[in-house]
């Protein structure tokens, strides 16, 4: 029987990012991967015959830049091309684009409060400031508390940005963190158009109303990346998501890397005290110095592990851990553009985010409905058309859409199910889509639902959570996924996590891969 210095739970982006550099260090690794193809939820697929499409995650913007050179991603195909504006909102009464420039998105913002336009340069710079710190801690491990002395420097060290901060700064820092979305805006904007602007980052993934302390802390989490340099941008990945994650397993393969498909895991091997390996489904069994997961805390902890295994206290803080981003994903093919009634030609706001949510009151009422019946009657919508600029993505003259949809309940109030209610969900967000682009509902000649529950089956996303876990103050930093695991290990000798479910959090990054691999690799040569 093969024994493996590493053995490596998914084959999403961060298990190849981690892979890679244990691989590259000299360390021999395996990938076992439940799906038939690489990538987790970011992958490129046919949903209807001819068309394809980044099936869950959709956009680029906060993979690091370090992962991108080390791994060479761009000499293996990886493109990105910025949105000409970052976000196109239609309003009741006219729409409101975002981005393309300081400049351009004052005279925008002009036209609904001249106010609002002047305190704009001021704003961007509070939220790049702040921004900043985040970036500088993305590539860190957290301290581990209880680790003594090593937490304590290690705290101070990281804290450094944060002290080095303006008292003006500090309280943005702090405001960023604990207020609600609104609360955060109100203190910058009066105008509602903009407030949803802004607003609308506080929600993705965020099964929250933006009136929910710490929502602010959402939005923060979604300015901190770049493309191609440009910090705070958003971009489309020529060849959908999966090219990412495609030309990450070829870094991988070159590096040494074996990755297995369609080998789900049954259980994670423990004895005496220490993660050994794990069984899969088929009956294998494999033997690793490391166990690595690369799937969400919820899912290692309570489904993939006997429970005896694991500490009391560290079971009840997993059972307590939030999980749940009231997402909903829906990727249809279209025989021709959405017309907007305030913009009817096409453009290119059909290159941008295109967002259905007009106010902070709509995303509150819309989280409101949720937690009450289920679904929003007018759900938050944003729409993406990445075949406006990547034409292998669908057939002459006909497109694809990502629609990325909150706030859907993880769980149906009444014992309903999702798998009953997903199409009456998907027809209420194309009802909303249709609106505001009337013949929307005509154009879809396909479509793919993916509710939470869709997503849990299809990615392995416990509750839908895109996040692995809610983004909140106590779930971040040292403290995700619990107090005292912060730095990639797990309550088990020998057992690691790599996964959205720890420090900094979800998103396509490669930055919890990155830091649980160098976390490994420093304990291996303190030991050689």
């Amino acid at each position: 029987m093969a024994r493996y210095d590493a053995i490596i739970i998914g084959a999403g982006h961060n298990g190849l990012v981690c892979a890679f550099y244990l691989a590259r260090a000299g360390l021999k690794v395996r990938i076992v991967e439940r799906r038939e193809i690489v990538g987790g939820a970011a992958v490129t697929e046919e949903f209807h015959p001819g068309f394809r499409n980044s099936v869950a995650s959709y956009t680029v913007s906060l993979l690091q830049p370090r992962v991108i050179h080390d791994m060479g991603l761009v000499s293996r195909g990886y493109r990105v091309i910025e949105r000409p504006i970052s976000n196109f909102l239609p309003l009741d009464n006219g729409y409101l684009k975002l981005g393309g420039g300081l400049a351009r998105t004052q005279a925008e913002f002009a036209r609904y409060s001249q106010r609002d336009a002047d305190i704009l340069p001021r704003y961007y710079d509070a939220l790049e400031c702040v921004a900043d710190v985040l970036r500088s801690l993305a590539l860190k491990p957290p301290p581990n508390i209880g680790d003594g002395w090593r937490a304590v420097i290690d705290a101070v060290m990281q804290g450094r940005g944060i002290v080095g901060l303006s008292m003006e700064r500090k309280r943005d820092l702090l405001d960023l963190f604990v207020k609600s979305a609104r609360s955060f805006l109100d203190g910058w904007f009066e105008s509602e158009p903009v407030k949803a602007a802004f607003g609308f980052d506080a929600v993705v993934g965020n099964y929250a109303s933006p009136d929910t302390p710490g929502s602010a802390y959402v939005l923060l989490h979604h300015v901190f990346g770049e493309v191609n340099g440009k910090k705070g941008a958003w971009g489309h990945v020529i060849g959908g998501m999966g090219a990412i994650t495609q030309a990450m397993a070829a870094a991988c393969k070159d590096a040494g890397v074996e990755i297995s498909l369609e080998n789900a895991v049954r259980k994670v091997l423990v004895e005496n005290d220490r993660a050994t390996g794990v069984s899969l489904e088929d009956g294998e069994e494999i033997i690793a110095n490391r166990v690595i997961a690369n799937v969400g805390p919820k899912l290692l902890y309570e489904r993939m592990m006997d429970q005896a295994d694991l500490p009391e206290d560290f079971r009840r803080r997993m059972k307590g851990f939030r999980v749940g981003s009231g997402t909903f994903r829906m990727n249809v093919a279209l025989n021709e553009l959405p017309r907007f009634s305030c913009l009817l030609e096409p453009g290119e706001h059909h290159r941008a985010g295109i967002v259905i949510a007009p106010s902070l009151d709509y995303m509150d009422r819309a989280f409101l409905d949720a937690r009450r019946d289920g679904w929003s009657r007018d759900p938050i919508v944003e729409m993406l058309i990445p075949s406006t600029i990547d034409s292998t993505l669908a057939p002459e003259g006909q497109h694809v859409a990502s629609l990325f949809c909150q706030q859907f309940a993880p769980e149906l109030p009444d014992g309903r199910d999702w798998d009953d209610c997903e199409d009456a969900a998907a027809d209420t967000i194309i009802d909303t889509v249709e609106r505001h682009a009337p013949g929307f509902r005509a154009s879809i000649i396909g479509r793919q639902v993916l509710s939470p529950k869709g997503l849990e089956r299809k990615f392995g996303l416990i509750g839908g959570d895109i996040m692995h876990g809610n983004l909140t103050i106590d779930q971040l930093w040292s403290a995700r996924p619990v107090l005292g695991h912060g730095r990639y290990r797990g309550p088990v000798d020998g057992l690691y996590m790599c996964g959205a479910g720890t420090h900094p959090g979800g998103g396509v990054t490669g930055a919890p891969g990155y830091n649980c691999a160098h976390v490994i690799l420093k304990e291996r040569r303190r030991f050689f």
